[in-house]
């Protein structure tokens, strides 16, 4: 499992009494703060060298102009994945409109050249209709030609539910809300592609935590694990393999779970293999854009691998389904060389993060042309990463294999955030949005379990 900024303690170590919780969280959160604050000179002369350098680089190089301009507008300010598209929109000479949620009026993407103007907006699940009506008005003020979302997997389905009354002023790049739910259903996703002969592994509904104590494992040729339909930012890192060494403990961890009717979670069989993520973007079920990458649970590295079986498989999904919008999968591929497609998340994916120089991206978005192949990462990309986490990840190196591994990242691979171009989102990010969501979390001492500089948030038990 990958590293992340998480405590200076073990999670696992963490007094239970309300007093303690308070008293390590703030010890974390100033460590943090203070980390972040000797950084930051050290960032503000790169961005600073960055921006000087940019004073005459339009002298000598004109800005690209679209044939046919378009305004688009872009959800998910605070994460990485929007700001790569809001470049690849506007280095193809687009207007781009940056959203976000009110909490996070702070987001340091919105300081990108490639941003025309920023609004927030509310919250979708806690005021759905506030949320559209406040849609509707920046598509009719700023004249928005496509809506592009970039959402949180809380929110793509409401982004669904925005379709019939934006669809009236704008293209809305998603889908639908019945697609959405299917495809954010990691029990119906699976049915669906075995409809359709695709490889899948075996699947159970969950609604009570006793059909998992009264299944008969015994008669399984693997293990497996429980995961929450709805997404969970901190239970989804649970792997904890079923059955236990013994009964009484498979019981004990499944009635730990919050399995209700409300809340149902899928028991999947868990095949041995490789992990691989990847991004699709589609339309009228035409494969456009795909990439792939190895993957793991907490992911934050990006370098594009080549998997024939996986294209074939997502290019089989999407054109059975007739789909438009963007669709990400995580793969398992066994030993036997067979891909199983194990989730599938309606959203976009970091791994957008690969196409950073690739001039093609907004086109595979918005031509309506169907185009030779699907645009893929261009041999000259390098592996994303982000640099934050790739400088905790050396506080656990034990060996000198562990730090070749960990140079060799950074001296391969370029930082998904920073663009010597377009510098200020990679101080912003850094140096504004994370320590004012850690000062607003110090504020009310409510403890957090990791910071992810790709989506730009607090990861916190309850969160978004």
């Amino acid at each position: 499992m990958t590293q992340s900024i998480s405590s200076f303690l073990p999670q696992s170590t963490t007094p239970s009494t309300g007093v303690s919780v308070k008293v390590v969280s703030l010890f974390k959160t100033l460590g943090i703060l203070t980390l972040l604050l000797i950084a930051l000179p050290f960032n503000a002369f790169i961005v600073l060298i960055s921006l000087l350098w940019g004073i005459v680089e339009p002298f000598r190089k004109k800005a690209f102009v679209a044939t046919h301009p378009q305004t688009i507008l872009v959800s998910g300010a605070k994460m990485t994945k929007a700001l790569q598209l809001a470049r690849s929109f506007h280095a193809a000479g687009h207007r781009v409109i940056l959203i976000e949620g009110h909490k996070y009026w702070l987001s340091g993407h919105r300081f990108s050249k490639a941003v025309s103007r920023f609004y927030t907006v509310p919250t979708p699940e806690k005021d759905p209709e506030g949320y559209i009506q406040a849609l509707v008005e920046i598509v009719k003020k700023e004249k928005v030609d496509v809506y592009v979302p970039v959402c949180s997997p809380v929110a793509s389905y409401y982004d669904s539910l925005t379709k019939p009354a934006l669809s009236e002023y704008c293209e809305v790049f998603h889908f639908d809300a019945d697609v959405t739910k299917m495809l954010d259903d990691k029990f119906a996703f699976t049915d669906q592609a075995r409809s359709l002969g695709l490889s899948v592994p075996k699947s159970f509904k969950i609604t009570d935590p006793q059909q998992v104590i009264n299944f008969d494992f015994s008669q399984e040729t693997r293990k497996y694990i429980l995961k929450s339909i709805s997404y969970d930012s901190v239970r989804r890192l649970n792997l904890t393999k079923l059955p236990c060494d013994t009964p009484e403990e498979t019981a004990a961890f499944v009635n730990s779970l919050p399995i209700s009717p409300e809340k149902p979670w899928i028991m999947q069989e868990f095949i041995p293999g490789k992990e691989l993520c990847t991004h699709s973007t589609v339309r009228d079920g035409e494969l456009r854009l795909h990439c792939c990458s190895n993957s793991s649970a907490f992911q934050i590295n990006y370098e594009n691998v080549e998997n024939p079986q996986i294209r074939e498989w997502v290019q089989h999904f999407v054109k059975s389904l007739g789909l438009t919008g963007q669709v990400s999968f995580d793969f398992i591929q066994a030993e036997d060389a067979t891909v199983y497609a194990i989730e599938c998340n309606p959203r976009t994916h970091s791994a957008i993060t690969m196409f950073y120089n690739h001039s093609g991206v907004a086109d595979a978005y918005l031509g309506k042309t169907p185009l030779p192949a699907p645009l893929e990462p261009l041999t000259s990309s390098k592996p994303t990463y982000f640099i934050y986490h790739e400088i905790w990840r050396l506080t656990g190196i034990r060996s000198w294999k562990q730090l070749q591994t960990s140079i060799n990242t950074l001296v391969r691979g370029t930082d998904a955030v920073y663009y010597f171009a377009d510098p200020l989102p990679f101080l912003t990010l850094h140096h504004w949005q994370i320590p004012l969501l850690l000062l607003k979390n110090l504020q009310q001492l409510k403890g957090w379990v990791k910071i992810d500089f790709n989506i730009g948030k607090l990861v916190e038990l309850g969160g978004d």
